[in-house]
Protein backbone atom coordinates (compact mmCIF):
# COMPACT_ATOMS: atom_id res chain seq x y z
CA UNK A 1 0.00 0.00 0.00
CA UNK A 2 1.50 3.31 -1.07
CA UNK A 3 1.26 6.21 1.39
CA UNK A 4 1.95 9.92 1.28
CA UNK A 5 4.95 9.25 3.52
CA UNK A 6 6.38 6.88 0.88
CA UNK A 7 5.95 9.52 -1.82
CA UNK A 8 7.48 12.23 0.36
CA UNK A 9 10.49 9.98 1.04
CA UNK A 10 11.03 9.62 -2.72
CA UNK A 11 10.59 13.36 -3.27
CA UNK A 12 12.97 14.20 -0.40
CA UNK A 13 15.76 13.16 -2.78
CA UNK A 14 14.68 15.68 -5.46
CA UNK A 15 16.86 18.78 -5.16
CA UNK A 16 16.09 22.39 -5.97
CA UNK A 17 17.86 23.05 -9.31
CA UNK A 18 19.01 26.53 -8.25
CA UNK A 19 20.12 25.55 -4.73
CA UNK A 20 21.12 21.87 -4.95
CA UNK A 21 21.82 21.58 -1.24
CA UNK A 22 18.06 21.89 -0.62
CA UNK A 23 15.36 19.34 -1.37
CA UNK A 24 11.93 20.36 -2.57
CA UNK A 25 10.69 19.36 0.88
CA UNK A 26 13.24 21.75 2.48
CA UNK A 27 11.94 24.53 0.23
CA UNK A 28 8.32 23.83 1.16
CA UNK A 29 7.08 23.96 -2.43
CA UNK A 30 5.37 20.54 -2.37
CA UNK A 31 1.87 21.55 -1.31
CA UNK A 32 -0.15 18.37 -1.75
CA UNK A 33 0.16 14.72 -2.69
CA UNK A 34 -2.90 12.82 -3.91
CA UNK A 35 -2.78 9.07 -4.41
CA UNK A 36 -5.40 8.33 -7.09
CA UNK A 37 -4.56 4.63 -7.40
CA UNK A 38 -1.69 2.37 -6.36
CA UNK A 39 0.41 3.83 -9.19
CA UNK A 40 -1.20 7.19 -10.05
CA UNK A 41 0.15 10.09 -8.01
CA UNK A 42 -0.74 13.79 -8.28
CA UNK A 43 1.80 16.20 -6.80
CA UNK A 44 0.79 19.85 -6.39
CA UNK A 45 3.59 22.38 -6.16
CA UNK A 46 3.72 26.12 -5.54
CA UNK A 47 6.50 28.21 -7.14
CA UNK A 48 8.63 30.35 -4.88
CA UNK A 49 7.49 33.30 -6.99
CA UNK A 50 5.40 33.72 -10.14
CA UNK A 51 7.52 33.16 -13.22
CA UNK A 52 10.23 31.17 -11.41
CA UNK A 53 12.30 29.72 -14.27
CA UNK A 54 13.09 26.55 -12.31
CA UNK A 55 9.48 25.30 -12.11
CA UNK A 56 9.58 23.31 -15.37
CA UNK A 57 12.78 21.61 -14.24
CA UNK A 58 11.29 20.92 -10.81
CA UNK A 59 8.16 19.36 -12.35
CA UNK A 60 10.32 17.23 -14.68
CA UNK A 61 12.51 16.10 -11.75
CA UNK A 62 9.44 15.14 -9.68
CA UNK A 63 8.02 13.15 -12.59
CA UNK A 64 11.35 11.40 -13.20
CA UNK A 65 11.82 10.44 -9.54
CA UNK A 66 8.32 9.02 -9.27
CA UNK A 67 8.49 7.21 -12.63
CA UNK A 68 11.79 5.59 -11.58
CA UNK A 69 9.96 4.33 -8.48
CA UNK A 70 7.22 2.79 -10.66
CA UNK A 71 4.53 5.46 -10.39
CA UNK A 72 2.56 7.35 -13.01
CA UNK A 73 2.83 10.95 -11.78
CA UNK A 74 1.05 14.15 -12.67
CA UNK A 75 2.47 17.46 -11.44
CA UNK A 76 0.14 20.41 -10.97
CA UNK A 77 1.04 23.97 -10.09
CA UNK A 78 -0.99 26.21 -7.82
CA UNK A 79 -0.43 29.86 -6.98
CA UNK A 80 -2.96 29.96 -4.17
CA UNK A 81 -1.94 30.31 -1.47
CA UNK A 82 1.26 31.98 -2.61
CA UNK A 83 4.53 30.46 -1.40
CA UNK A 84 6.23 32.12 1.53
CA UNK A 85 9.69 31.66 3.01
CA UNK A 86 7.90 30.66 6.22
CA UNK A 87 7.23 27.31 4.49
CA UNK A 88 10.96 26.50 4.41
CA UNK A 89 11.99 23.83 6.90
CA UNK A 90 14.34 24.58 9.79
CA UNK A 91 16.69 21.97 8.35
CA UNK A 92 16.55 23.79 5.01
CA UNK A 93 17.43 27.11 6.66
CA UNK A 94 20.44 25.50 8.31
CA UNK A 95 21.52 23.88 5.03
CA UNK A 96 21.32 27.29 3.33
CA UNK A 97 23.54 28.92 5.92
CA UNK A 98 26.02 26.03 5.85
CA UNK A 99 26.09 26.39 2.04
CA UNK A 100 26.97 30.10 2.36
CA UNK A 101 23.55 31.66 1.73
CA UNK A 102 21.93 33.63 4.53
CA UNK A 103 18.52 32.05 5.18
CA UNK A 104 15.37 34.16 5.14
CA UNK A 105 14.38 35.64 8.44
CA UNK A 106 11.36 34.17 10.20
CA UNK A 107 8.09 36.03 9.98
CA UNK A 108 8.52 36.74 6.28
CA UNK A 109 7.54 39.98 4.60
CA UNK A 110 10.15 42.48 5.74
CA UNK A 111 8.23 45.74 6.09
CA UNK A 112 11.43 47.77 6.57
CA UNK A 113 11.90 47.52 2.81
CA UNK A 114 8.93 49.89 2.47
CA UNK A 115 11.08 52.58 4.05
CA UNK A 116 14.20 51.88 2.00
CA UNK A 117 15.99 49.99 4.77
CA UNK A 118 17.65 46.69 3.93
CA UNK A 119 17.03 43.82 6.34
CA UNK A 120 19.72 43.14 8.92
CA UNK A 121 21.23 39.86 7.80
CA UNK A 122 23.74 37.63 9.59
CA UNK A 123 26.82 36.61 7.63
CA UNK A 124 26.70 32.87 6.96
CA UNK A 125 30.52 32.73 7.06
CA UNK A 126 31.57 34.48 10.29
CA UNK A 127 28.07 35.00 11.81
CA UNK A 128 28.56 38.79 12.13
CA UNK A 129 25.55 41.09 11.90
CA UNK A 130 27.79 43.82 10.45
CA UNK A 131 26.64 43.34 6.86
CA UNK A 132 25.48 45.54 4.01
CA UNK A 133 23.31 44.93 0.97
CA UNK A 134 25.24 45.51 -2.25
CA UNK A 135 22.37 44.79 -4.60
CA UNK A 136 18.68 43.95 -4.25
CA UNK A 137 19.34 41.21 -6.81
CA UNK A 138 21.78 38.33 -6.28
CA UNK A 139 22.63 35.20 -8.23
CA UNK A 140 18.92 34.48 -8.77
CA UNK A 141 15.89 36.82 -8.54
CA UNK A 142 14.91 35.35 -5.16
CA UNK A 143 18.18 36.44 -3.55
CA UNK A 144 19.90 39.74 -2.65
CA UNK A 145 23.67 40.26 -2.70
CA UNK A 146 25.27 41.20 0.62
CA UNK A 147 28.81 41.72 1.91
CA UNK A 148 30.09 41.19 5.42
CA UNK A 149 31.88 44.26 6.79
CA UNK A 150 33.91 42.09 9.20
CA UNK A 151 35.17 39.15 7.12
CA UNK A 152 34.64 40.99 3.77
CA UNK A 153 33.01 37.95 2.16
CA UNK A 154 30.14 38.49 -0.26
CA UNK A 155 27.09 36.25 0.14
CA UNK A 156 23.54 35.80 -1.07
CA UNK A 157 20.57 36.41 1.18
CA UNK A 158 17.42 34.44 0.39
CA UNK A 159 14.77 37.17 0.33
CA UNK A 160 11.68 36.93 2.52
CA UNK A 161 8.55 36.48 0.51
Amino acid sequence: MVTEKTIREILSEVKDPEIPVLSLEDMGIIRDITISSPTEIIVTITPTYSGCPAMDTIADDIESALMEAGFSPTVKTTLDPPWTTDWMSEEGRKKLEDYGIAPPQKGSHNKRSLFGKAPEVRCPHCKSMNTAMLSQFGSTPCKSLYKCQDCFEPFDYFKCI
